[in-house]
């Protein structure tokens, strides 16, 4: 398949290798761009706020080696992962100098990353990237200073703000970061931090506890630190959940590709055919800004939506005329026969099944096997079947030439609202001028036979 999503599993797997890999150029210079300005936003902090307090070593060196231990605690989340630190940066915030608790952050993730980096488990290079990922500390001291108000239990509103800050600095640096490398886009960003920030505000709320306890007794904050012990065994246990959860997928993706292939090699055409289904139906869905999953469920789909048609004789798939009655009722079956064979394997297939037993279905309910109608089909099941009729419509065939790209959105449009859904109709057509720069043919000179309705052999 020369094209898929890049899915949720896909992105985990690299996640997993990239935090033992050397970093790569570009994204060494990412990261030399992102960390230098945090050391010179983090010395024009110190050169010009005024410190709310004096500087306990020995509390600084507790604060730093306590902070390096929960780093060793990572809560994967999504394809990322987050760190418990929060726990101790927020009574670090009341009880160290505020001009020094973003440098000493960074040192603290240093500190973490040695072992490994000496180990020979991680490369030197992965320190490039701690300056950056230490932005979030300026923005809480940076309002703590302004508001000069560095007390845990002093005014909420100066609390809220600062965690604010804190979040907003942190989700900021992190959108620059991602589109200088056009990776994630914004909405992509949001959702996957989304639950980051969750586990943030959570271990926000244990770390001002833990700093309004220390008031008086500073090392009070250690009674915290078993907590990292805790979370180190769950973290542990759901790293393997996620690997093995990535073996599936790869055996759900190998199981799809395999049966891709029978289909190619019982028909070439119809192998070819769902392949460029697949191409066309992912970048509907994506315009349709599904998200990553949901593109997983259109890809399977549209691989797999002719799958059945292996159990249908090849006489009448390759019929050159139009079907008899009892033809068209044997090819019809092909819906069905693909749901069976992919509940068979079961799992995620089985879901992949409903869209292959649907994307026959119309609109108006005038569609098989089951009569269903509008948002009864399930959407990517509409994508696909719109998506099927466009490139049928726009490839040769035994009884037809192909189409013009324009005559067959033509066609689309005006089955819209009684065989497709309109938005999906709407979405394909905006897909297809966008490929052709905005024109509105897709460079195909030969039409269809005269008084010909493409669409009345795309039924099966």
């Amino acid at each position: 398949m020369s094209a898929h999503a890049f899915t949720e599993s896909e992105r985990v797997r690299a996640s997993f290798a990239d935090r033992k890999q050397r970093v790569a150029d570009a994204k060494r210079r990412n990261a030399l761009l992102v960390g230098g300005g945090f050391l010179v936003a983090a010395l024009a902090l110190g050169l010009f706020a005024s410190p709310e307090r004096g500087l306990s070593l020995p509390l600084a060196v507790m604060y730093v080696l306590a902070l390096a231990l929960s780093c060793h605690v990572r809560i994967d989340i999504g394809a990322g992962f987050t760190l418990p630190t929060q726990a101790l940066f927020v009574p670090m915030l009341f009880a160290l100098p505020l001009t020094l608790v973003a440098p000493l952050l960074a040192l603290s993730l240093a500190l973490a990353a040695m072992p490994a980096v000496i180990a020979g488990r991680v490369p030197p290079s992965r320190l490039l990237v701690i300056p950056g990922n230490s932005w979030f500390a300026l923005g809480p001291a940076l309002v703590l200073a302004l508001a000069h108000d560095s007390r845990p239990d002093g005014d909420w509103g100066v609390l809220a703000l600062a965690l604010s800050a804190q979040l907003t600095l942190d989700f900021a640096v992190n959108a620059v970061r991602e589109r200088t490398r056009k990776l994630a886009s914004i909405r992509e960003l949001a959702l996957e931090m989304r639950e980051v920030y969750l586990i943030d505000l959570a271990l926000t709320a244990l770390g001002l506890t833990a700093a309004i306890a220390s008031i008086g007794r500073p090392w009070a904050v250690l009674l915290i630190v078993p907590l990292f012990g805790v979370l180190r065994w769950f973290s542990k246990e759901r790293h393997a959940r996620l690997e093995q959860l990535i073996e599936l997928n790869d055996a759900y993706r190998g199981t799809a590709l395999l049966l891709g292939d029978v289909v190619e090699a019982d028909d070439t055409y119809t192998g070819a055919h769902c392949k460029d289904v697949v191409r066309l139906a992912l970048d509907v869905a994506r315009e349709l800004e599904f998200d990553l999953e949901e593109q997983r469920v259109v890809e399977f789909g549209a691989l797999l939506h002719d799958i059945g048609k292996i159990a249908v004789p090849k006489a009448i798939v390759n019929k050159p005329g139009k079907l008899d009655p009892r033809e068209w009722e044997i090819i019809k079956t092909h819906t069905v026969e693909g749901q069976r064979m992919l509940e068979r394997v079961g799992g995620f297939m089985g879901n992949v099944g409903q869209i292959v037993r649907c994307h026959h279905e119309r609109w108006d309910g005038s569609g098989y096997p089951d009569g269903l109608r509008e948002h009864e089909i399930p959407l990517a099941a509409r994508i696909v079947s719109c998506c099927d009729a466009f490139n049928a419509m726009t490839t040769d065939r035994p009884y037809r030439r192909a189409m013009p790209d324009s005559a067959a959105l033509a066609e689309l449009l005006a089955h819209a609202g009684t065989q497709f859904d309109p938005l999906v109709v709407a979405a394909l057509r905006r897909v297809i001028l966008g490929r052709h720069g905005g024109g509105d043919d897709g460079g195909h000179s030969v039409g269809a036979p005269a008084g010909a309705s493409p669409l009345g052999g795309l039924a099966a």
